[in-house]
């Protein structure tokens, strides 16, 4: 959910000028898109079930798509640049800031893949949707954990966090994939139970 450009803006938006509000700001658009397509997702899985479609089926539609998205992850792996936009963080405001929150947690098509899955997965093995709270809040403390190292430690956070920029520049994809082939393990298993 967060490698790639999600963790870089982490990182950027924690080294720019504002970057209490900044990073606040940032979390707080993503809590609320992450929740947003994870209750759409377990609010249309749940209507699909009622609706006469089986968990299989449903089982086997996230399955598909978290296959999809682990073979696009892997075939895109040389071409994964940070984005243009990424310059603009240094002197980003709260505004900005929640935006891109909002929209890259939320919409960048990896994230929204991972999180339609997690709804799902919660709608098709009838787990209750305040399940879904821990990865939401697991995910949200990931990306605060470049602001919380800066508070931590201060001025040494400021020449760590570069250094861990340029690693998931050049690994991102890996991570993605080990969160791809998690979700993936969980839907198996669920469909195998």
């Amino acid at each position: 959910m967060v490698a790639g450009p999600q963790i870089l803006s982490a990182i950027f938006l924690a080294t720019s000028e504002n970057w209490r509000r900044n990073c606040t700001a940032f979390i707080l658009g993503a809590s609320l898109s992450i929740t947003l397509v994870i209750t759409v997702a377990y609010v249309l899985g749940i209507e699909a079930i009622q609706a006469g479609t089986s968990n299989t089926t449903l089982g086997v539609i996230i399955l598909i798509v978290l296959l999809f998205a682990m073979v696009n992850t892997y075939q895109t792996r040389h071409e994964a640049k940070p984005p243009e936009w990424i310059g603009k963080l240094g002197t980003a405001t709260p505004r900005f800031s929640f935006r891109l929150g909002f929209l890259l947690l939320g919409f960048f098509p990896t994230n929204l893949l991972t999180s339609v899955a997690v709804g799902s997965y919660l709608a098709a093995t009838d787990t209750p949707w305040v399940d879904a709270l821990p990865f939401v809040f697991l995910t949200l403390f990931v990306l605060a954990l470049p602001a919380l190292v800066l508070l931590a430690f201060g001025e040494r956070a400021e020449a760590i966090l570069p250094r861990a920029r340029n690693w998931m520049t050049t690994n991102a994809w890996i991570v993605n994939e080990v969160v791809l082939v998690f979700f993936i393990g969980l839907s198996l298993s669920n469909l195998l139970a």
